[in-house]
């Protein structure tokens, strides 16, 4: 896809991104404001960091029919297909509107697709720190847990210890809580992973 280029300050512009996990019943959800400076790159941080998932795994976004993904991922190994460099594009080269939305798919072998929506285009706040959780709900699942179906199948064999297969499940989870949500700490972890950016907007 074409990548515009700007036509105002991305420093003045803050999207508000809603980001679902695909069928996930109930729903895993995250709502994040994010610098329209920021590039696709940092974007799968803030995703990765916000989910915590634990980066083990090839990604891409897909947006408006064009791909893009990260040839380190890879190890250098170009894309098979035409995917374009996530670090050489800004948020706010791709116009995004209110409402607009857009997919992040992580782990091609689990496929976690997650759906990502334009809930707000927003100014800064005078001493706010970028990039945000504002809310969300639920722990995102374990990785390599066999999609999310595989995950649902888990949490319900939790749920029953005469299940034959509780034991090795259990073992494999622990005790897992689906209901999960530190936000703070997932707050903690954006400022560190983008703590020469706040420095620099104070």
């Amino acid at each position: 896809m074409h990548v515009a280029e700007p036509r105002s300050k991305p420093s003045d512009t803050i999207y508000q991104l809603r980001v679902g996990l695909q069928s996930s019943e109930p729903h895993i959800w995250r709502s994040v404001q994010v610098p329209a400076d920021m590039t696709l790159g940092d974007l799968h941080t803030i995703l990765q960091i916000v989910m915590e998932w634990y980066e083990e795994h090839l990604h891409e976004f897909e947006i408006r029919g064009g791909r893009f993904g990260s040839e380190a991922a890879t190890d250098g190994t170009p894309w098979m297909d035409a995917v374009v460099d996530e670090d050489r594009v800004k948020l706010i080269q791709l116009a995004l509107t209110l409402g607009a939305t857009f997919t992040y798919t992580y782990d091609f072998g689990d496929d976690w697709v997650h759906i990502i929506e334009v809930e707000k285009v927003l100014p800064p706040e005078e001493g706010a720190q970028y990039p945000a959780c504002i809310d969300g709900a639920r722990a995102a699942p374990p990785e390599d847990c066999g999609g999310i179906w595989g995950y649902a199948s888990k949490l319900e064999i939790l749920n029953d210890p005469e299940d034959e297969e509780y034991e090795w499940v259990h073992e494999w989870m622990g005790d897992w809580d689906p209901e999960r949500f530190d936000i703070d700490t997932i707050n903690e972890c954006l400022h560190r992973a983008f703590a020469k950016r706040s420095s620099r907007r104070t």
